[in-house]
């Protein structure tokens, strides 16, 4: 039965390793420290999005046998509209997800650095953090392997050590189970709240999880008959990541501390709970939740990047592995020296508030493509439901671009 179980896992471990990063920590500790339990709902209503959204990209994976650039440059037949759609996806991953692996590496540096301490290299007028090239190093080796199994093992164990990391903590703080359910159901938007639920929203909502899921099952199932497990399997990892979510905000909410604003900071607060021990179970899921996105966002990239020019995306291509340890190098520099890219993570931000709408609207397109998907299409209802997570889309990256330029 366990053989059964491994047989029918798929690309689950890797999409629940992406879902859960150091930004997303760091927010959900944020709006449990300001607002308490009160955003829960929020989180809610962005996984079941997620879930559409991802289950959408899952379909065209499977039964349409193509990745979601390829489904984009077969599909689109306009030259002017598929070279623009295809243009703001290449600049928005490749450039986004490079900006973003450099959080991501500093997260999982700040999870080894709560349990030992900064280890610093001094180098004339500057510093290297020896941890951020330690984890660019294991991320980058993990890949050039070009073992998947070797690859969605690993990230198994950093996902369950990460789960039970956060949901042991949220646990230790003995939450009141109605202050659990108020927040969950009675949909409240405290005063300076708004920000905080379209960041969370949009943390929950990651496009480059869209391109990742429908490459990597459409190399693991072969047949459309396939299509109910590769559902289970995504169901599964996404709950799962609303769940550490959730238990994260709880944790935050059961604090007594103002002066809370990273993970490493909620590390302390929580002290007072159940000891020092706090600060090892915080950090583990810290360091897990930073090292899976460094395997994950350079994975994506590599996807989207070998989909918009037609190159292979076998693990062990060269072109896939140089776009790869390119994202992951720049993000371990950025990192190691501790350079503030301002300008280039404000760029980051644009062209994903700009794609995550247009790629909703895109997918909904494409799953109502006979060509494409024969009798799997959308039903009327499953395309209502779809419009209507394009407009939030569309909200979000309208509060996005307005945030940033503000």
């Amino acid at each position: 039965m366990l053989k059964k179980a491994f047989k029918n896992l798929g690309p689950g471990p890797l999409i629940a390793a992406a879902f859960i990063g150091p930004g997303t920590v760091t927010l959900c500790t944020l709006a449990g420290v300001n607002f308490g339990m009160a955003l829960l709902w929020t989180l809610v209503i962005a996984t079941l999005a997620a879930l559409i959204l991802q289950s959408m990209a899952v379909k065209i994976g499977i039964v349409g046998r193509k990745s979601i650039t390829e489904a984009i440059q077969n599909e689109i037949q306009t030259p002017w509209i598929k070279f623009g759609v295809l243009s703001l996806i290449f600049f928005a991953i490749l450039i986004g997800n490079t900006a973003y692996e450099a959080g991501n590496i500093s997260g999982a540096v700040l999870g080894l650095e709560t349990i030992f301490g900064s280890r610093n290299l001094n180098l004339g007028w500057f510093q290297i953090n020896i941890f951020s090239i330690f984890i660019g190093f294991l991320s980058a080796t993990l890949l050039w392997i070009g073992k998947y199994k070797i690859i969605e093992r690993s990230l198994i164990g950093l996902v369950l050590i990460m789960s039970l990391s956060f949901l042991f903590t949220a646990f230790a703080t003995q939450p009141s189970l109605t202050s659990i359910l108020k927040g969950l159901f009675a949909f409240e938007v405290p005063n300076g709240s708004l920000l905080t639920v379209i960041g969370l929203v949009g943390t929950t909502i990651v496009p480059y999880n869209l391109f990742l899921h429908a490459a990597l099952v459409k190399e693991k199932w072969s047949q459309s008959t396939d299509l109910p497990y590769a559902i289970k399997d995504m169901g599964i990892a996404l709950i799962l990541g609303g769940l550490i979510s959730l238990s994260i905000i709880i944790t935050a909410a059961g604090v007594e501390a103002n002066d809370i604003e990273s993970a490493g900071d909620l590390a302390l607060g929580l002290e007072p709970v159940f000891g020092s021990y706090a600060s090892y179970f915080l950090a583990l899921g810290l360091f897990a939740a930073g090292i899976t996105s460094t395997i994950t966002a350079p994975l994506a990239a590599a996807y989207v990047v070998c989909g918009c020019f037609g190159w292979s995306t076998d693990l062990n291509s060269k072109h896939f592995k140089w776009i790869w340890f390119l994202v992951i190098l720049i993000g371990m520099l950025i990192s190691a020296t501790g350079i503030q890219l301002i300008r280039i993570i404000k760029f980051a931000q644009i062209t994903n508030g700009i794609l995550l709408p247009v790629l909703a609207l895109i997918l909904l397109w494409l799953i109502n493509k006979q060509s494409l998907l024969g009798s799997a299409i959308n039903k009327r209802g499953q395309n209502l439901i779809g419009l209507l997570i394009v407009v939030l889309a569309l909200f979000l990256s309208i509060r996005t671009l307005f945030l940033v330029f503000s």
